[in-house]
């Protein structure tokens, strides 16, 4: 995966920590027993997907990637598995 880049964009980043703070936030309200803070907490941390999803759509995740470059980069790695092989 880390070849791919999978994941290294503002959206993802930003979905992540806005989704890692309502974990705490979960958290430490269950732990003191608090029913609504402990909801609250959930509902940041589905405000995080929600963001990061938005972050996405607006272009600042990853693009999809087009048929032309897949096809490139099959045709590059059957080259290097043939030289390879030679």
């Amino acid at each position: 995966m880390a070849g791919s880049a999978h994941g290294h964009t503002p959206a993802a980043w930003t979905g992540v920590i806005i989704s890692f703070i309502g974990f705490c936030i979960a958290g430490v309200f269950m732990v003191a027993a608090n029913v609504p803070g402990f909801w609250a907490g959930i509902g940041v941390t589905l405000l995080g997907g929600v963001v990061g999803g938005a972050m996405k759509i607006a272009g600042l995740g990853m693009p999809k990637e087009s048929a032309a470059v897949a096809a490139a980069r099959e045709a590059a790695t059957s080259r290097a598995l043939e030289k390879a092989r030679a």
